[in-house]
């Protein structure tokens, strides 16, 4: 796992070389292979992509031109393809074709490096319309990606087809995969464990449900948010990208945008 200014990659390093998972920003291509450099002297053969936003695949066209195969889900090819405008972060113009992956899928993919079968799930409408969890059975790990922003509010992407309960069934998709001893690499984090994903996934879900129940008692958003900020649902989390504002606007624009009460 490696850290830095975008989202958290994930190596696989050995004997067929390196398999990256998400690349952070453009201009952190040159630091990233000085890292993997002092990891492995192998080729970065694959690219794998988490979901479609910059500070996962900013780096791609670099990787690319080294070499590497880009592998992603086919709404991140979509959406990688075409401008984005979203709410806060205005428009991003449509990817270099090197940069957009080369390989997609649907479902599941399958993939064996290193020795070792890896699995590539799409799980829904969650972070956005494109997020995949890539697990390795055999070393026990489990990247998220952006489905698991630890110790931080959560941002789930309305515009690029994400929503509150999608979120949720995508958590409850990686604690089924997981066990006490999975290493666990969030989008955004230090690295972390099922204990944890467990309480994220809890806070996540009684979020959701008070925000059902005060809708169809009638109150605003507004009212939400001043009740957010005191009592039972204080939060303890950091301040990422998002915050507790934020974060209650998504739930309830998910929940009575999407016809989902």
């Amino acid at each position: 796992m490696l850290e830095g200014s975008g989202g958290n990659i994930g190596l696989s390093v050995g004997d067929d070389g390196v398999l990256m998972i998400d690349s952070q920003f453009r201009q952190l291509s040159d630091k990233i292979l000085f890292a993997i450099k002092g990891l492995s002297d192998g080729q970065v053969k694959y690219l794998l992509n988490t979901h479609w936003h910059g500070d996962h695949v900013g780096g791609n066209e670099n990787f690319a031109a080294a070499g590497a195969v880009i592998v992603g889900h086919e709404n991140v090819k979509r959406r990688m393809s075409a401008a984005q405008v979203r709410p806060f972060m205005g428009e991003t113009p449509a990817a270099q074709e090197e940069a957009i992956p080369l390989v997609t899928f649907t479902d599941r993919l399958g993939l064996k490096f290193n020795g070792e079968y890896l699995i590539l799930a799409h799980v829904g409408n969650a972070h956005t319309d494109g997020d995949v969890l890539i697990y390795f059975p055999e070393s026990n790990v489990l990247h998220m990606g952006d489905i698991y922003f630890k110790d931080r509010f959560p941002f789930i992407d309305l515009s690029s087809g994400g929503s509150i309960n999608g979120f949720i069934k995508a958590v409850d998709h990686a604690i089924f995969l997981s066990d006490s001893n999975t290493k666990i690499i969030p989008g955004h984090g230090s690295l972390s464990n099922r204990t944890e994903l467990l309480d994220y996934r809890n806070i996540l879900q009684r979020t959701r449900d008070w925000v059902m129940e005060e809708i169809k008692e009638g109150k605003s958003l507004e009212e939400m948010k001043t009740m957010m900020t005191s009592g039972d649902h204080s939060y303890v989390w950091g301040m990422g990208f998002d915050n507790p504002d934020r974060f209650l606007d998504a739930i309830y624009s998910s929940l009575t945008e999407n016809g989902s009460l």
